[in-house]
C-alpha cells in the first residue's frame, strides 16, 4: 500500500460530506458538487501519485490534504465556468434546442439563499463563500483567487448588495 492511500481514505471517510457541501455553495447543485469533489480528488491523489511516487509529500496530514483538495475544488469550479461560458457563446450554432424541460420543478425546501448566490458571477460566489463558509480573511481570499485584497473587498461589497437587496425582494412578496 502507498503512504498516500491511507491519507486519501482518511479524506473521504471524515471529511468527504464537508469538501461537496463546500461545493455546493459554489456552483449551486449537489450533483456538481460530487462530480467537483470527485475531480477533484482524481487530480490531487494522482499529480501526487506521479510526481512523489510512494513518498508522502505535502499531503501526508488530513489538514494539507483537505485544503488542496478545497483548493483544487475552487479552481476546477472557476475553470467550468469559463468554459461553460464559451460553450454558451457557440451553442446557437449547433441548432436544436439544447434540452427538454421535464416534469420536476423546483422544490418548496430550497433557500431564497441558494437562489440568490446563484445570480451573483462566479468570483463573486466564490468571494462570498471563501469569506462565510470557508472563514478565510480577504487577504487568504486575494491569495487563494490570485488577485488583489481590493478586488476581493469590491467582490464582496458587490455581492453583498446584490444579496441583500434580492432577498429583501423575496422577502417582500411573502
Amino acid at each position: 500500500m502507498n503512504r498516500w492511500e491511507p491519507v486519501l481514505t482518511d479524506l473521504v471517510r471524515y471529511r468527504g460530506g464537508s469538501l461537496v457541501r463546500y461545493a455546493a455553495l459554489l456552483c449551486g447543485d449537489r450533483r456538481e458538487a460530487e462530480d467537483l469533489v470527485q475531480d477533484a480528488l482524481v487530480r490531487t491523489f494522482t499529480t501526487m501519485r506521479r510526481s512523489q511516487g510512494d513518498g508522502p509529500g505535502d499531503l501526508a496530514a488530513l489538514e494539507h490534504a483537505e485544503a488542496y483538495v478545497r483548493r483544487t475544488v475552487l479552481n476546477l469550479y472557476l475553470d467550468g465556468y469559463r468554459r461553460r461560458r464559451r460553450w454558451t457563446a457557440v451553442r446557437h450554432l449547433l441548432g436544436g434546442q439544447a434540452s427538454t424541460p421535464g416534469p420536476e420543478q423546483a422544490g418548496a425546501d430550497h433557500l431564497d439563499l441558494d437562489v440568490a448566490l446563484a445570480a451573483l458571477p462566479p468570483r463573486q460566489r466564490a468571494c462570498m463563500v471563501l469569506r462565510f463558509y470557508a472563514d478565510l480573511t480577504v487577504n487568504q481570499i486575494a491569495e487563494d483567487l490570485g488577485v488583489s485584497a481590493g478586488t476581493v473587498k469590491r467582490h464582496l461589497h458587490d455581492a453583498g448588495s446584490t444579496l441583500a437587496s434580492r432577498l429583501a425582494v423575496d422577502e417582500e412578496a411573502s
